[in-house]
């Protein structure tokens, strides 16, 4: 057999195929000390180790096996994987709504590159279709890919690049857009968009996916699925993110896009509101509103962009011991905004006190936010909070760090003034800031305490 049919195999396990007369894309019997495996064998990363042999078995997972405790291989049958879903031509039905996919890249649109064992970014948003037929039942959907990157690679000039597409869709007479993103970003996504695109008439739906479309557990389709029946159907017309609620397949929530948060590093269920509740829930039947208010869609055509950013702006998360020599190579940098993640109210270490003073001093404008995630910035109480207000520290009320972040370099986009881009940062355009909390927005559950464990076994995740 040549070595092209073993494709990343090296070293012992390559011997092992060759052995036993085993192809990657072969499907195989292994015995080994641990039981019987059945499978096809697939390439293998062409930076992994040459100990194991790796499988995808019937539940369509992925296996490792360790080639010391092989005792048999046999070939069964053969056929070459094609992991390209085709792009399909989308359906018009008369009647359902016009629904505009815009894509960018992310697990949303993902799959497995067995080469290198990374999940890359490969559907378009036509194959997306292909690979959910069961969105021709809920939308007329027309799709463009404008990016074809992770969401660790979005930035301004993308956020500007989606908010005049919006714009355009908008007045090209569509009733939803949803935006395929990574998860990673999607947060600071979804706050760059309400700060650039106010008042819309429709629903902008912002949706991805925790695992690739090859995995058996992925949540892309469903989650497709839940973001056009938001999209054409929804009442709510604002910037949203739509991801799982439980873990489980029940049903998804949507999230303002200055009130959420990516909360958890592998959970479908991963984005949660933070100091508020989320807005409505959705199923492939349609959503149910829980917010008492938001923006409700119209017939117009009429929408507010603003496309602005500077990205001369950065966050500084405060820890014990922080060196003044951190802000003086931001100020020396050239920066012009710092968004300060602070412990406890708000707050740094006295030895910080100059290097802020200098800040402000350099025309950089400093707003204050909270490690706790949830709760207000209060700068009155302690003489550490009070002094670092006197030395040019702008406290942000309840704003999340990455919404604070986002915000400033919106706001420094479109004036270098400070008392604008106080009036900008501190005027709250769709509950980045807000009055108080809700008695439910703060919501933390401790297992193993007694009466936690009585709530889990009656509920779900």
């Amino acid at each position: 057999m040549s070595d092209d049919i073993f494709q990343g195999y090296k070293g012992k396990a390559l011997e092992m195929l060759k052995k036993y007369n085993v192809r990657v894309w072969g499907q195989a019997v292994i015995d080994t000390t641990r039981g019987e495996f059945k499978g096809t064998v697939l390439p293998r990363s062409e930076n992994d180790d040459d100990q194991h042999i790796v499988v995808k078995i019937i539940t369509g997972y992925n296996i490792g096996i360790d080639i010391k405790t092989i005792k048999l291989m046999k070939e069964v049958g053969y056929k070459k994987a094609n992991y390209q879903i085709p792009e399909k031509q989308f359906p018009y039905t008369k009647g359902l709504p016009k629904v505009k996919l815009i894509g960018t890249g992310g697990t949303i649109a993902s799959r497995l590159d067995y080469r290198t064992g990374a999940v890359i970014p490969a559907f378009s948003p036509g194959e997306l279709y292909g690979a959910v037929p069961e969105l021709a039942d809920i939308c007329n959907l027309e799709t463009e890919k404008i990016f074809a990157v992770f969401s660790e690679n979005m930035g301004p000039s993308q956020y500007i690049g989606l908010a005049k597409a919006i714009k355009k869709e908008i007045e090209n007479g569509v009733d939803g857009i949803v935006i395929g993103h990574g998860t990673d970003t999607l947060h600071h996504t979804g706050a760059a968009l309400t700060f650039m695109v106010q008042n819309p008439p429709v629903p902008i739906v912002l949706v991805g996916s925790q695992r690739s479309s090859d995995r058996p557990s992925s949540d892309a389709a469903l989650n497709l699925m839940h973001a056009m029946t938001t999209a054409g159907y929804s009442d709510i017309a604002e910037v949203m993110v739509c991801m799982f609620g439980p873990t489980s397949d029940e049903y998804g929530l949507l999230h303002k896009g200055t009130r959420v948060r990516k909360m958890h590093s592998s959970y479908r269920s991963t984005f949660r509101t933070i100091g508020d509740i989320p807005l409505a829930t959705v199923t492939r039947k349609g959503v149910t509103p829980i917010h008492k208010t938001y923006n409700h869609r119209r017939k117009d055509r009429k929408v507010d962009i603003f496309p602005y950013f500077s990205d001369k702006v950065t966050m500084l998360y405060y820890y014990p011991g922080m060196k003044p020599d951190t802000l003086n190579s931001i100020i020396d940098n050239g920066y012009k905004g710092v968004v300060w993640v602070g412990t406890g109210l708000g707050h740094v270490n006295k030895e910080m006190y100059p290097a802020i003073e200098r800040a402000k001093a350099n025309g950089v404008h400093q707003y204050m936010t909270l490690q706790t995630i949830w709760g207000y910035v209060h700068m009155f109480v302690y003489d550490t909070g009070r002094d670092m207000m006197a030395k040019g520290i702008i406290p942000a009320g309840n704003m999340l760090p990455e919404v604070a972040y986002i915000k400033l370099g919106w706001a420094l986009g479109q004036s270098d003034d400070p008392e604008e881009v106080k009036r900008l940062m501190l005027t709250p355009i769709n509950d980045e800031i807000t009055k108080r909390e809700p008695y439910n927005g703060y919501l933390i559950y401790q297992g193993g305490v007694p009466e936690v464990e009585e709530f889990i076994r009656k509920v779900h995740k």
